[in-house]
C-alpha cells in the first residue's frame, strides 16, 4: 500500500463515519482511528478486494413507526437488499442519466440496481433477487454502510 492509497483511505475513513479501521496483510498493518463516537467494526478482508469496501459496521435501523398496522404484517414477506459495502449510494450512472429503479419497477436477479463509490471506485449493485421494488431505503448521494438495507423487494 502506498502513501497515496493510505491517504484515501484515511478520508474514506474519515467521510464514512467509521470510528476505527485496522488492516492488516502480510507484511504490515495499519489501524485509522478518528475521535468520533466509537463505532466498532472486525473484519477479515480477502487480498482481492479494496481494503475497506467490505468491512462491516453497524446497520441503521429502518423507522416503522408511522406505517399502518396490517403495512408491518406485509413486509415480512419482503426481500431486503442490503448493501454489500460501505460507500456513497448512487441511484443512477450519472445525475443526468434515468434512475436505475423507482418503487413499483420490476427487477431481475442480476439487474443493476444501484451503484456504490468506495474509494473512487463506481461498484454497479446488482439485485439477488426478481421481484417488484417496494421501497427504497437510501436516498440518493448518501454514505451506506456494510449490510445496510437499500430497499425492499416484494418477491410475488
Amino acid at each position: 500500500m502506498d502513501i497515496k492509497q493510505i491517504q484515501d483511505l484515511i478520508k474514506f475513513v474519515a467521510k464514512s463515519g467509521v470510528n476505527e479501521v485496522s488492516i492488516e496483510e502480510q507484511d504490515f498493518k495499519i489501524t485509522i482511528k478518528t475521535s468520533k463516537e466509537p463505532t466498532y467494526v472486525n473484519a477479515t478482508l480477502p487480498q482481492t478486494q479494496q481494503p475497506v469496501s467490505n468491512a462491516p459496521a453497524p446497520v441503521a435501523a429502518a423507522p416503522v413507526a408511522a406505517e399502518p398496522k396490517a403495512a408491518v404484517e406485509d413486509t415480512s414477506k419482503l426481500i431486503t437488499i442490503k448493501s454489500p459495502m460501505i460507500g456513497t449510494f448512487y441511484r443512477s450512472s450519472s445525475p443526468d442519466k434515468p434512475l436505475f429503479v423507482n418503487v413499483g419497477d420490476s427487477v431481475s436477479a442480476g439487474q443493476v440496481i444501484c451503484i456504490i463509490e468506495a474509494m473512487k471506485l463506481f461498484n454497479e449493485i446488482e439485485s439477488e433477487v426478481s421481484g417488484k421494488i417496494v421501497k427504497v431505503l437510501v436516498d440518493n448521494a448518501q454514505p451506506v454502510e456494510y449490510d445496510q438495507p437499500l430497499f425492499l423487494v416484494d418477491p410475488s
